[in-house]
């Protein structure tokens, strides 16, 4: 991702950032005349640094961020915030002269705060609303921010598919940015007119200090299944960090769907006000606001959600009862901004049959040929929602093409493959993004799963172009047929060993389908 700038900031001087951020001290061997030296940025990457910037050198898994400096120095950077290691390096290399050290114990802790205060603490312009979960953040998010767009607002997105910024759209890296980009981006908002900034929050963001110097008008929390488990470890950790969005210090008020027992023991924990969401209809528990009426009209879906302020009747733009909660959400968070209900009704009915997130439950279309979807699902939950989603509008036979990605939580992938052998007709386990695991180990973790539920109805392919093509003539012959593939969503390239090889699902299916149909224009 480029890292948008602010066109002006006027920036701190060293001396001030060591006042205005406790922890934070100017290296005793850094000459005393440079603490009035102003900086007007930061960068955690040596290779992003611009003129004038602070160069965060953090301590990292392979090399430390200090061995970089020299780099920064020659970018442009004035100076450099690091730990005791750090300076040690510096001075190992003679850098300390050219560039003064702001020292810290801990500098990714503090370096949020530094942004913030940096860029003029930008978020504080801005209406700020944080989502979290294991699934259905970037859904949320979108369907938020499309709302306010077709209300005529200037808005601001982060998240896991791209960064917009008042209709300027830039690739993410990751769902989360690091915290000098993060607030380099919300300066540019600023700047720009942004009224509201959508982001989603990872639960890596908030144990790596990522959304620090944030304080969110509106947290939304969506459910939580497991995943990550390889860097929390439990789920208690990951809960407990999921939580920690839900404090005073992170958020004013919160909005959470109590339709698992996570978001339930999150309203008895939580230290900010709280409005509940659920789905009646379902069994689950009564909630502030309650989904009490789902319908059909003319082929639309009709949600109604009743609470104690009133009555919202949306349209969805999404299918599954999954993006039924979705929609829910994002129409209770609008409410919670101020959003009128006259406004809500107007602004998702102008979302109906136009909006497409991609990768999340997006319809490739196969002209001639079966249907065809491409869904980031890579949970045993979100795999069974997907697959939940598909099966009514599936006439014939529902086929799955799954993986799991390497360097993952290794616990939850036979849990994966049994979702999918419990949702689909068929299920074609093949590789996801093997990173430098064996790709073969984790297909076999895979299969295991699915072959415990329905042996004779999964299949091992290995690569994945080939799955894809297996899982379309399937349903080929199969009429009234849905494949689905599954786990990469809307990720333009696969990662094996270090290297990402070009690779777009849907860009598959429809190359597969080329191929099967016998011309070039069997797929668009």
């Amino acid at each position: 991702m480029v890292t948008l700038r602010p066109q002006r900031c006027a920036g701190l001087s060293l001396g001030e950032i060591a006042q205005a951020s406790p922890g934070i001290t100017v290296d005793p061997g850094t000459r005393p005349s440079v603490a009035t030296l102003r900086v007007s940025g930061v960068s955690l990457d040596s290779r992003g640094v611009s003129a004038g910037d602070l160069y965060a050198a953090l301590p990292g898994a392979n090399a430390h961020g200090a061995a970089f400096a020299p780099a920064a120095a020659e970018s442009g950077a004035v100076a450099v915030l690091t730990d005791p290691a750090g300076a040690a390096i510096l001075r190992s290399f003679g850098v300390d002269p050219l560039l003064p050290v702001l020292l810290a114990d801990e500098p990714r802790a503090v370096l949020g705060a530094v942004s913030a205060a940096v860029y003029g603490y930008p978020a504080a312009a801005l209406t700020m609303v944080g989502i979290t979960g294991t699934n259905g953040k970037t859904t949320t998010s979108h369907l938020l921010d499309g709302v306010l767009r077709a209300l005529g607002e200037t808005t601001g997105l982060i998240g896991t598919i791209e960064t917009r910024v008042a209709g300027q759209r830039l690739d993410s890296v990751r769902t989360t940015p690091e915290s000098p980009d993060l607030h380099s981006l919300f300066a540019v908002m600023r700047e720009r007119g942004v009224g509201t900034c959508v982001m989603e929050v990872s639960s890596h963001a908030l144990a790596q200090h990522r959304v620090d110097g944030v304080v969110f008008d509106v947290a939304a929390f969506t459910n939580l299944s497991q995943d990550h488990l390889d860097f929390h470890g439990t789920m208690q950790g990951y809960f407990a960090t999921k939580a920690a969005l839900f404090t005073p210090a992170r958020a004013r008020c919160g909005v959470v769907v109590v339709d698992d027992e996570w978001g339930r023991r999150l309203v008895d924990e939580a230290g900010i006000p709280l409005h509940t969401v659920s789905d009646h209809r379902a069994g689950n528990p009564p909630a502030d606001w309650q989904v009490t009426r789902v319908a059909t009209p003319g082929g639309a879906r009709r949600i109604r959600v009743e609470g104690p302020n009133g009555l919202l009747e949306l349209d969805s733009p999404l299918g599954g009862r999954h993006n039924r909660m979705n929609t829910a959400l994002a129409a209770v968070l609008l409410h919670t901004m101020g959003r009128t209900p006259a406004d809500i009704t107007r602004g998702f009915a102008a979302l109906a049959d136009q909006m497409i997130i991609p990768g999340r439950l997006q319809r490739v279309v196969l002209t001639g040929g079966p249907a065809a979807y491409v869904d980031y699902a890579h949970t045993p939950d979100a795999i069974t929602a997907t697959l939940q989603a598909l099966r009514p509008v599936t006439q014939g036979t529902l086929v799955a093409v799954i993986g799991a990605g390497g360097g993952r939580d290794p616990g939850k992938r036979e849990a994966m493959g049994a979702a999918a052998a419990n949702a689909a007709d068929r299920v074609f386990v093949t590789d996801d993004n093997p990173r430098f695991e064996d790709p073969a180990a984790i297909r076999s973790a895979v299969l295991a799963g699915a072959r415990s539920v329905a042996a004779d109805r999964v299949e091992e392919i290995q690569g994945r172009a080939e799955a894809i093509a297996a899982a379309l003539r399937l349903a080929k012959n199969a009429p009234g047929g849905t494949v689905a593939v599954l786990g990469r969503g809307h990720e333009q390239g696969q990662d094996v060993a270090g290297a990402i090889h070009p690779f777009d699902d849907a860009e598959a299916l429809r190359a597969a389908w080329r191929e099967l149909s016998g011309h070039p224009a069997g797929a668009s």
